[in-house]
C-alpha cells in the first residue's frame, strides 16, 4: 500500500535530539527553540514568532491577545478544519462562515464584507494546500472596519502571496509542524506575531501567565503570575527535531514541488477531457507544494474513484466535512448554505504526496487515476 502520509527524516533529527539531551535541558526555551525561532524570522522576514505545541496552540494564543469576549464576531471559512475557529468559540465568540471562491477553496473576499456587523472583531483565513488567500483585499477590508486578521498558515510554510511569505500579512497567524506538514515536528506549531504590541503579553499567555521569560532574560529578580495563559511551550526535543527539518527545508521543498509538477502534468489530459479538475494556482500565489487534490464531477464518482485507488494499493483520501454542516455548529445555529463550500468538500479528493514517495510511485499513481476514467 502506498499510504497518504508518511513521516520525513531530514538527516539530523537524532543528533539533535541527543544534542539537547547531552545539553542538559530538554524543557522548552532553549538553544533549538531560539535557532528555529530565528530560523523562522529571518527567512520569512515575519513578526516576532514563538513555538508552541501546536498550531492549535498558537490560535488558543491568538483569541486570549485578540481578548475575544462573549458575542464578538469572527468571520472563516468553513471549509478547513475546526482548530481553525474552536479557540474563538472557547472564548465565547460567535462564528460567521464565509463561502470560498468558486474555483479554489480558499475564503472569497468578496462576500466578506456583507458579514461584517458591529460585533465583529476578526477575519481568519485559511491558505488551504499553501495556495494564498488574496491578502491585499482581505487587509483592505479589514482596514476599513478596523477588524484583526489572523491568518491560519497551517498549510502555508514557505508559501507566498506576491512573493510576500504568507503568515507575515496579518495581525497574527499561526503554523503547524504536525506530521502531515511539509516540515515537521510530530506535533507542534508556532505563532507570529506581527504586530510588536502584543508580544510582551504573547510571551506571557505563553508561559502559564507568568512573566517568566523576561526573569530568564535577567530583566527582572523574580517572576510571578500577572495575566492568563497556560503551557504552550513545547520541549526542546521537539524543536530539535524541527530544526533539522527547516535547515533542509529547500530540499525538502524541492521535492514536494517535482512530485506536485508530476502529477499536474500526468493528469493534464484529464482535464482537458472534462472529466476532473486540477488544482487554480492564482497569479499572486507561490504555492508549497503542501498537497494535490483533484475535483472529481461528484461525491459519489469520488468515492468510487477512492475505493479503486485502494484496491491497487493506493491510499487516497478526501479532506474537510465543512464546519456548518457539522454536528456541533447545526444543533446550536440556523441552517446554513455555502454552495461552493459544500462542492469542494464532497468531490475533492486528495493523492498521496510527501517526500519519500518517488517519481514512479506519482506516475503509478496518476496512471491509475487515468485507467479509473477510462474504464467508465
Amino acid at each position: 500500500m502506498i499510504p497518504f502520509n508518511k513521516p520525513f527524516l531530514s538527516g539530523n533529527e537524532i543528533r539533535y535530539i541527543s544534542e539537547a539531551v547531552e545539553n542538559g535541558k530538554i524543557s522548552g526555551d532553549g538553544i533549538f527553540t531560539r535557532k528555529c525561532q530565528d530560523f523562522l524570522q529571518s527567512r520569512y522576514s515575519c513578526g516576532k514568532t514563538l513555538l508552541t505545541t501546536s498550531c492549535t496552540d498558537a490560535l488558543e494564543m491568538i483569541a486570549l491577545l485578540c481578548d475575544i469576549k462573549e458575542g464578538d464576531e469572527i468571520i472563516a471559512p468553513s471549509f478547513t478544519f475546526v482548530s481553525t475557529v474552536n479557540p474563538f468559540v472557547m472564548r465565547g465568540a460567535n462564528i460567521i462562515f464565509c463561502d470560498v471562491k468558486s474555483d479554489y477553496p480558499c475564503i472569497d473576499e468578496s462576500k466578506i464584507e456583507s458579514l461584517i456587523t458591529p460585533r465583529t472583531r476578526i477575519i481568519i483565513v485559511m491558505h488551504y494546500g499553501g495556495v494564498a488567500c488574496d491578502m491585499n483585499a482581505i487587509i483592505e477590508i479589514a482596514h476599513r472596519h478596523n477588524l484583526l486578521v489572523v491568518e491560519d498558515a497551517a498549510h502555508a510554510i514557505d508559501a507566498y502571496y506576491n512573493n510576500i511569505p504568507l503568515g507575515s500579512m496579518g495581525d497574527f497567524s499561526a503554523f503547524s509542524f504536525h506530521e502531515t506538514k511539509n516540515i515537521i515536528s510530530g506535533e507542534g506549531g508556532s505563532i507570529v506575531v506581527n504586530d510588536d504590541s502584543f508580544f510582551e503579553r504573547a510571551e506571557i499567555i505563553r508561559e502559564k501567565g507568568t512573566n517568566r521569560s523576561r526573569f530568564f532574560r535577567g530583566e527582572i529578580d523574580k517572576y510571578s503570575w500577572v495575566d492568563i495563559g497556560s503551557s504552550f511551550l513545547p520541549s526542546e526535543l521537539t524543536a530539535a527535531f524541527l530544526f533539522a527539518q527547516l535547515e533542509n527545508i529547500d530540499a525538502i521543498q524541492a521535492k514536494r514541488r517535482l512530485l506536485w509538477d508530476n502529477y499536474y502534468t500526468g493528469l493534464s489530459e484529464l482535464q482537458r477531457n472534462g472529466q476532473i479538475k486540477l488544482p487554480v494556482i492564482p497569479s499572486f500565489a507561490g504555492h508549497n507544494a503542501h498537497l494535490f487534490y483533484i475535483l472529481t464531477a461528484s461525491h459519489d464518482e469520488m468515492i468510487a474513484l477512492i475505493r479503486y485507488l485502494h484496491d491497487h494499493g493506493i491510499m487516497a483520501i478526501f479532506h474537510y466535512q465543512p464546519l456548518h454542516s457539522s454536528p456541533f455548529w447545526i444543533n446550536r445555529n440556523p441552517e446554513l448554505s455555502l454552495r461552493n463550500t459544500d462542492r469542494f468538500s464532497n468531490t475533492l479528493l486528495r493523492l498521496p504526496l510527501y517526500n519519500d514517495l518517488s517519481v514512479d510511485d506519482v506516475k503509478y499513481i496518476s496512471g491509475k487515476v487515468i485507467e479509473f476514467y477510462g474504464s467508465r
